[in-house]
C-alpha cells in the first residue's frame, strides 16, 4: 500500500476513536497481558543465564513466557521441574 493510503486510514481511525471513544478496559487488559509476557520472558532469560551452570535450559517462547509471567516464580519453578523430570 502507498503511504498516503495508510496514513489516511490511520487518521480516519483516530478520528472515529475520538468521536466514539475508545473502549478502555480491553486495551488495558491487552496491555497488562503483554507486560506479563515480557516479564515472563525476562524471568526465563535470567533462569537460562544462571541455570546454564547447572544444566537447566527452558526455551523462551509465548507459552513458557505466558506461564512464567502469569504464574510468577512458582510457574518458573514448575517449568524447571517439567523440563528436568518429565521431558
Amino acid at each position: 500500500m502507498e503511504p498516503v493510503i495508510v496514513i489516511s486510514i490511520l487518521g480516519g481511525l483516530i478520528v472515529v476513536l475520538l468521536l466514539l471513544g475508545a473502549p478502555i478496559k480491553p486495551i488495558k487488559f491487552v496491555g497488562q497481558g503483554v507486560i506479563k509476557l515480557l516479564i515472563g520472558a525476562l524471568f526465563l532469560f535470567f533462569l537460562n543465564t544462571f541455570g546454564n551452570q547447572f544444566g537447566i535450559h527452558v526455551p523462551i517462547n509465548f507459552i513458557t513466557s505466558g506461564i512464567s509471567g502469569f504464574l510468577g516464580i512458582p510457574g518458573l519453578f514448575a517449568l524447571v521441574a517439567i523440563q528436568t523430570w518429565v521431558i
